[in-house]
């Protein structure tokens, strides 16, 4: 019988793609107003450029492990203490300018000085721009009464509170909140999913995971031997990953835990 419900926090309760998108958007049309470029275009040099950085830095190996992907690195400040994120720390404001800059260079603008400009100004549109799935707070408030919910996600402690310090009202829903930075692996090391079970002292066929990611969630999730939820609200194709369930919105979790029950 399930008494808890593991939840991933990114693009399933947060819609963190949209929220980055919206950032986006609002740095690129300075620089349309600045110069003239297209906003689309830019954005995707930008990202282009933001991934080949990203890569090339000493502490890719160890953002891979934690699960803290490029465009997190192009707003994050990862105080954090430890000493891989301090290098991170000590990486990122020259990362976000570069990527800017590069960017802006793909399409013909040679402007170091308004590269750092958009580089800082990201991070802001970003904190404003929380975005949080129209369904999330009605099956959340549903699912309350009867399970325990834990949150388990992947990222930097500090980055991963900031985004739920800019949308609080999902904090109270949580008995645990599990950050991998905290934990030292990200999903899919079953290890975070195994301390999370310690957390809630229960058996792994007494809880379920629920994710929009098949190569963390529901691999980290099968890999420790607990059902996993693989919600596909864009009706992607499945890779080798197989979940135990898939849904395309939360709400369709209601029918799906009644019949987990039987």
């Amino acid at each position: 019988m399930i008494k808890a419900i593991f939840f991933d926090l990114d693009d399933t309760l947060l819609w963190d793609q949209r929220s980055v998108k919206e950032a986006f958007a609002a740095t690129c049309k300075v620089a349309e107003e600045r110069c003239g470029l297209d906003p689309n275009q830019l954005e995707e040099a930008v990202r282009e450029n933001a991934r080949k950085l990203y890569s090339s830095y000493e502490t890719f190996p160890f953002t891979q492990m934690i699960g803290i992907n490029p465009f997190e690195g192009l707003w994050g400040e990862f105080r954090d203490g430890t000493e891989d994120f301090q290098k991170l720390s000590t990486i990122v404001p020259q990362y976000r300018k570069d990527a800017w800059t590069l960017g802006l260079k793909q399409l013909g603008i040679d402007d170091p000085a308004l590269g750092l400009e958009l580089g800082e100004l990201f991070p802001k549109n970003r904190r404003k721009a929380p975005f949080v799935y129209d369904d999330t707070f009605q099956v959340l408030d549903t699912l309350k009464e009867n399970y325990r919910l834990v949150l388990i996600t992947n990222g930097s402690p500090d980055l991963q509170n900031t985004k739920l310090a800019i949308t609080p009202e999902l904090v109270p829903y949580f008995d645990h909140i599990v950050i991998s930075g905290g934990y030292g692996k990200g999903k899919p090391d079953k290890g975070i999913f195994e301390h999370a079970l310690s957390l809630v002292s229960l058996q792994k066929d007494e809880v379920i995971m629920v994710g929009d990611n098949l190569n963390t969630d529901i691999l980290g999730a099968n890999r420790a031997g607990i059902k996993s939820v693989w919600i596909n609200r864009e009706q992607k194709a499945r890779n080798e990953v197989v979940p135990s369930f898939e849904i395309r919105q939360l709400s369709d979790l209601y029918e799906l835990l009644e019949k987990t029950k039987n």
